[in-house]
């Protein structure tokens, strides 16, 4: 499956029936140096839109928004042991965490890379 995509700035892939869940790196660019990530726990779950994660930078403080509903299966801990991943790598190796979906209808919501990519250049 492709990535998709929220007006947020997150990123939604499926791996199997995991989805791996990062900011874009348009977000990245726009919170400037990264410097703290705070992750939820493992086996929490969430709704769709609720406040997940927060990531600071240098200009601001910033939620995490759960693209769709599901439960936590992993997190990423090299990003909160070493936050400037997230600006290294926002769309690879500092995804933030991955949700075991509870509804995959969700993901038809998002948008593709096509439709985020001109929602970024002009939202």
């Amino acid at each position: 499956m492709s990535t998709k995509f929220t007006k947020d700035h997150e990123w939604v892939r499926m791996d199997g029936d995991v989805a791996i869940i990062g900011i874009t790196p348009h977000a990245a660019e726009q919170l400037g140096d990264v410097v703290f990530v705070e992750l939820p726990d493992v086996g929490k779950t969430f709704a769709a839109h609720d406040d997940m994660a927060v990531v600071e930078s240098v200009k601001a403080a910033s939620d995490v928004y759960a693209p769709i509903s599901g439960e936590i299966v992993a997190v990423n801990g090299d990003i909160v042991d070493s936050p400037e991943k997230v600006n290294e790598d926002p769309a690879g190796d500092a995804w933030f965490v991955k949700i075991k979906p509870s509804d995959l209808s969700e993901l038809d919501g998002l948008m593709d890379e096509a439709a985020y990519k001109d929602f970024a250049d002009h939202g």
